[in-house]
């Protein structure tokens, strides 16, 4: 795991909801019509789920407050055998395409003293994605 202080090593009763729809398809984050049009049926927690990395990246020049070099992956959960990707920070810097990842929740995915905005009018938790060995 990083040297985060805030990532955690399970989510924490947290989740990452996604919705599914009536045609079966399932979107991360969720959206009040699905691609078919219509609203969704139910939730998916992905948390429950593991990933596939499909690509990452490095970034050495990010927003203030975000942690630098800051990697992040697009990751893909098979659901019952639909696909739903999502995207995210990633606990370590040694990924590659094709890791299995997990989501982890992290209470602060950047510094909420560094942003431009009053602190409390945002929220800054979320689901970092650490290699599943």
């Amino acid at each position: 795991m990083s040297d985060e202080s805030t990532a955690h090593d399970a989510t924490d009763g947290h989740e990452m909801e996604a919705y599914r729809y009536p045609d079966g398809s399932i979107t991360y984050p969720g959206h009040p019509l699905g691609p078919g049009g219509q609203e969704p049926t139910g939730t998916v927690d992905l948390s429950d789920h593991v990933a596939e990395v499909v690509t990452w990246t490095t970034s050495t020049a990010t927003p203030p407050g975000v942690r630098q070099p800051n990697t992040v992956a697009i990751v893909e959960f098979d659901v019952d055998g639909e696909p739903v990707r999502a995207i995210g920070q990633v606990t370590t810097d040694g990924v590659e395409i094709g890791d299995e990842v997990r989501p982890v929740y992290c209470e602060e995915l950047r510094d909420p003293d560094a942003g431009i905005r009053e602190a409390e009018s945002q929220e800054w938790d979320g689901f970092r994605f650490e290699p599943v060995e």
